[in-house]
């Protein structure tokens, strides 16, 4: 591979061709099938006319759909029995499609007989359990019933042998009535949701009008229902009743409330046989379902062995058939007609597949390949590794660059986590973040092949951001000097020393100079006196300008870049230069005046002398002058930026419209080259649509770009005042977190108060610092990319090159 493919150029995204491929209809299937293995060819679409169904593959699809419907049919099988799946590979064996469709089809039909008997036996041997229940509760119900009528008949008789003469003949009386007459009473038993009893004896007793004897009890452990399959807990009923308009209710309500009913009978002796017999069938049962599903595991476990495969090779067929479905056919209904942009440099690697497909599928035409010309703007294209993706993420999502305009990733690498580590310095909190993602890096094939949380996914798919981003914390944390904010003498011992022992907490002003400047960073005096917030607010305030101006002046550079290849000599001239005239009058002058301030050690005030640039120009400094001839300095860069606004409005729409009408002057049409002018592209809407030349429309966008750049210079110096606001913040609670958690702590002497403040400083640390504060500066650093930076000269109109490859196959779409 790296002998096919020339170096990368990082600035640029790769030179794209448009080619066309003429194949025959015998070896169309193997040569999109290497063109996908190769990942470097974007087809057309060249049937969009046609709906899915009028389309020549669409009884392949439809196969490979009803394939794909079975394998997920097999997957939820799996993941149901806790069976798992090797990782994912992307080879396959020697399988044909046609083969695997009626194995898959019978596998199928064998999984869902065994599901159906396997569900009717566990139906059948709920029932049973929940049988065994009723039996073993109701006869206990019906012993209790008869010892206690045994008891009341007992205590009758000996009642009656001691009333009076006259008793006995009333009582011969009633028994010699009507045995006609005697009441009849029938029961039902059953189980009834435990959650549903009451509303059941409830709604019994209102239907019958109180005719009716509900006994209820309860089922120590859940049971399961044969109807759903789920666990409930369930009361066993029995419902004593009198007459068939009674029995018809009962049954309706135990219908409509879930419960089920099993036969009982009233005779002891075959409540004992029918409690042997269940007990019996239970056994046989259960002994056939563990032999189905030990069966029914080994089926799955076999599929699971060769499930990757199988989907793969689905997968793999049914995108070989949607991209042969955008591809023409020819009029002799014998070849088909791809169209398709692909890499210049993949020319070569295309070819020798075209001439292997056709020795392998033994055509008797081999494939034809051409390049196109078209004035269609080509799709971007950037070659990236493991590292550089997920920068590469990061301004694609503020938009696709367009076709060959430079690539703010090759910078953004370094200036995204370096801006980031400047809102964020603490060589204490950087370490934990760098500790976190070495064990990403460290783990990425593992955990690359497991699937996990979104929030995971994220974090490991910008794993060396996040790398970045901690040395560079670590970098800044050594300058700030702070380690979960406390300093330390790192790189050798203060400059400063005390007068006397009394000063130390007291001000600066008893410090005397006692050995030369700290070598790096901050001096760790500074820390803790009472001039360190102003001292770093002013120092973090000033280095935030210098870095904005750095960073919008790299920006303006990069649109030189561009129109510099491009060949744009009015981007160049009207563009480029009163763009870096005007930021640098102003913004490049103030950062000029700190860093001379820094040297000099002079106390000019910096606010007054740009404020009275503008109001007073032609004042004397007076003590706020940094060097001689200030005064005229400061009046040529105010009237070098007024000059640049008219510059950059006025010359350049008049220019681009002398070129447009010299360009087709007579009706004669000469091909225009892209390169004249990035404005006109842009114009006309930045994909090679060349519509008629409007000057008006072209004025009006000169006109808000040049404002635009007028007041985002200002505007956008002050939004790098940001990287003062959130690293102050980010010390102050560091600060906080330490003394008034943990040093308050330390101070009880008491062990329980200071494991409480050592629990209270982690939590508040790792989620404070370590994570909002983090996702802040994160954000904030986005934004100063996309907006600051990108903004000065990335279009970020073009859409991306997204080839054919087997390599990025997602799941398949339910």
């Amino acid at each position: 591979m790296v002998g096919c493919c020339p170096p990368m150029d990082l600035m640029r995204s790769e030179e794209m061709q448009l080619v066309q491929l003429i194949i025959p209809l015998e070896s169309s299937h193997l040569t999109v099938s290497y063109l996908g293995d190769l990942g470097l060819l974007q087809f057309k679409d060249l049937n969009s006319d046609k709906s899915p169904f009028q389309r020549t593959y669409a009884n392949q699809i439809k196969k490979c759909g009803e394939m794909a419907r079975r394998l997920r049919y097999f997957r939820e099988q799996m993941a149901n029995a806790g069976i798992s799946t090797p990782p994912k590979s992307f080879t396959t064996n020697d399988i044909k499609v046609d083969d695997l469709e009626v194995k898959l089809g019978e596998l199928e039909a064998e999984l869902i007989e065994m599901n159906a008997n396997n569900g009717k036996l566990q139906r059948t041997y709920n029932e049973l359990v929940e049988y065994k229940l009723v039996l073993q509760k109701a006869d206990e119900f019906f012993h209790s019933a008869q010892r206690t009528a045994a008891a009341q008949q007992r205590e009758m008789e000996a009642q009656q042998t001691e009333e009076s003469l006259d008793t006995p003949l009333l009582m011969d009386q009633d028994k010699s009535g009507d045995p006609s007459k005697q009441v009849q009473l029938g029961f039902f038993t059953g189980l009834v949701p435990r959650e549903k009893s009451m509303p059941f004896e409830r709604i019994l007793f209102r239907a019958t009008r109180g005719n009716v004897l509900v006994r209820q009890t309860t089922v120590e452990n859940p049971v399961i229902d044969p109807a759903s399959g789920e666990k409930v807990e369930k009361n066993v009923f029995v419902i004593f009743y009198s007459g068939e308009r009674a029995k018809n209710k009962i049954l309706k309500i135990c219908e409509a409330f879930g419960a089920n009913r099993y036969p009982f009978s009233d005779d002891f002796g075959k409540q004992a046989q029918m409690l042997k017999e269940v007990s019996g069938r239970l056994s046989e049962l259960r002994t056939t379902i563990d032999a189905g599903l030990l069966h029914r595991g080994n089926l799955l476990q076999t599929i699971g062995d060769q499930f990757e495969q199988w989907n793969i090779l689905v997968r793999k067929e049914k995108s070989i058939y949607h991209t042969l479905n955008m591809l023409s056919m020819d009029v002799t209904k014998k070849c088909l007609v791809a169209e398709g942009w692909c890499p210049v440099f993949a020319t070569k690697q295309i070819q020798d597949l075209l001439h292997r497909a056709t020795l392998d599928s033994n055509s008797q035409v081999e494939a034809i390949f051409q390049v196109l010309h078209t004035r269609e703007s080509p799709p971007t294209y950037f070659r990236t590794n493991k590292f550089t993706s997920a920068f590469q993420e990061i301004v694609d999502s503020y938009g696709i660059a367009r076709y060959r305009e430079a690539n703010p990733t090759v910078y953004t690498v370094v200036t995204f986590p370096f801006l980031f580590a400047v809102m964020f310095g603490d060589w204490g909190h950087g370490l934990c973040v760098l500790l976190a993602t070495l064990y990403l890096v460290a783990r990425e094939k593992k955990l690359g092949s497991q699937k996990l949380g979104d929030i995971m996914e994220m974090m490991f798919g910008g794993r060396y951001v996040i790398l970045m981003m901690a040395i560079f914390s670590i970098y800044t944390g050594f300058i700030y000097n702070e380690f979960f904010s406390v300093p330390f003498e790192l790189f050798g011992k203060s400059a400063y020393a005390c007068r006397d022992p009394s000063c130390k907490d007291a001000t600066t002003d008893g410090l005397i100079k006692v050995r030369d400047a700290y070598p790096f960073g901050l001096d760790p005096v500074w820390h803790g006196s009472r001039s360190e917030l102003p001292f770093l607010n002013s120092l973090k305030m000033k280095m935030s300008i210098l870095l904005g101006v750095a960073q919008m002046n790299l920006g303006i550079m990069m649109s030189f870049f561009n129109a510099k290849f491009f060949r744009s000599c009015v981007d160049i001239w009207f563009q480029f230069i009163p763009q870096m005239i005007f930021l640098n009058s102003l913004f490049g002058y103030l950062s000029f005046l700190i860093v001379l301030k820094w040297c000099t050690g002079s106390k000019a005030d910096l606010y007054h002398i740009m404020i009275y640039m503008f109001l007073s120009p032609t004042d004397e400094l007076g003590e706020n002058q940094l060097f001689s001839g200030q005064k005229m300095t400061q009046i040529v860069l105010l009237l070098l930026a007024l000059v640049a606004v008219p510059w950059m409005l006025l010359p350049k729409p008049f220019i681009m419209k002398s070129q447009h009408q010299s360009r087709h002057q007579g009706e004669s049409y000469v091909p225009l080259h892209a390169e004249e002018s990035l404005q006109v592209e842009a114009t006309n809407g930045g994909h090679g649509e060349h519509e008629e030349f409007e000057f008006s429309e072209v004025l009006v966008h000169q006109l808000i770009h040049t404002i635009e750049f007028v007041l985002g210079a200002v505007s956008n110096t002050a939004s790098y005042l940001r990287l003062w606001a959130l690293s102050l913040a980010h010390s102050e609670l560091s600060t906080v977190f330490y003394d008034k958690v943990l040093m308050l702590a330390w101070g009880y002497n008491n062990v329980i108060i200071l494991i409480m403040g050592i629990i209270v400083f982690i939590f508040a640390t790792v989620g404070v610092l370590l994570v909002m504060e983090t996702l802040s500066a994160f954000l904030h650093a986005l934004r100063l990319h996309w907006v600051e930076f990108q903004n000065k000269f990335y279009f970020g109109d073009g859409y991306k090159f997204l080839p054919f490859s087997f390599s990025l196959i997602g799941e398949e779409e339910e």
